[in-house]
């Protein structure tokens, strides 16, 4: 099996920390609900944990278990009480509802297929209470990026590691014009070893005017969409549509 980003969670972590904006929207959505509150993909805890250690009655849910096992040490390190399950955000069965879902970090994004969303929009239906909030946040696709010719590698983002140096992240971008899925490949190096992680991120594009009807055809409706954690309106140059949805 190809290794993934998400098999080394202290990586990933190093790689991609949580901004305190993202943090801090997500803290203010549950503080707001009062309520329990799950996380879909939840990853290494970096939202979860922050909520639950504001009293918040929390649940994480994620597919990789050592994702969780990060989750589970960074909620004991709290002492925040976190109930995590392993489990697939297509298809999942807690018995109970939540007054808040959320989908964090472009991690909606790794749905691809219809059959994907239907499976995760039936999920959250069957979850969410009557008047809950399901929220995300996807990037707003930028046309220039996705169109860089494929083997082409580009600049990331370089990151200051205190235990493994400058790592230096690189990508190649192979994207469809038909699924909207983006099979990239990063390519992760150390001052020592150039590609010393090497790992594919498939990730799919929702557009802006796809995404209401998106929703729609799934029982949904978009309430909110800010272009920033701060609540800034969304526009065309916006990074990010921040999502604030209800059951229609």
């Amino acid at each position: 099996m190809t290794p993934t980003l998400y098999d080394d969670p202290d990586l990933f972590d190093e790689l991609l920390p949580a901004s305190q904006a993202q943090v801090s929207f997500y803290v203010t959505l549950a503080l707001r609900e009062r309520d329990e509150v799950l996380a879909l993909a939840c990853g290494s805890g970096q939202i979860i944990v922050p909520i639950a250690s504001k009293g918040v009655p929390a649940s994480g849910l994620d597919s990789s278990s050592k994702m969780l096992s990060a989750a589970r040490r960074r909620a004991v390190s709290a002492g925040a009480p976190v109930e995590f399950v392993e489990g697939d955000m297509r298809e999942f069965d807690l018995g109970r509802q939540f007054a808040l879902i959320f989908v964090a970090r472009n991690s909606l994004l790794h749905l691809s297929e219809h059959e994907d969303f239907d499976g995760f929009f039936s999920s959250v239906r069957r979850h969410l209470k009557p008047n809950g909030v399901l929220a995300f946040d996807v990037f707003n696709p930028s046309v220039e990026l996705l169109a860089r010719p494929r083997g082409q590698r580009f600049s990331v983002m370089r990151v200051a590691s205190p235990s493994r140096g400058e790592l230096t992240v690189e990508a190649m971008n192979d994207y469809d014009r038909h699924s909207q899925v983006n099979r990239a490949t990063w390519f992760v190096s150390t001052p020592e070893k150039r590609d010393a992680w090497v790992f594919p991120l498939h990730l799919r594009s929702i557009f802006p005017q796809e995404l209401p009807a998106l929703l729609a055809v799934r029982g949904f409706r978009l309430v909110r969409r800010d272009g920033d954690f701060g609540g800034g309106p969304f526009t065309s140059p916006s990074m990010n549509q921040v999502c604030q949805c209800e059951l229609a």
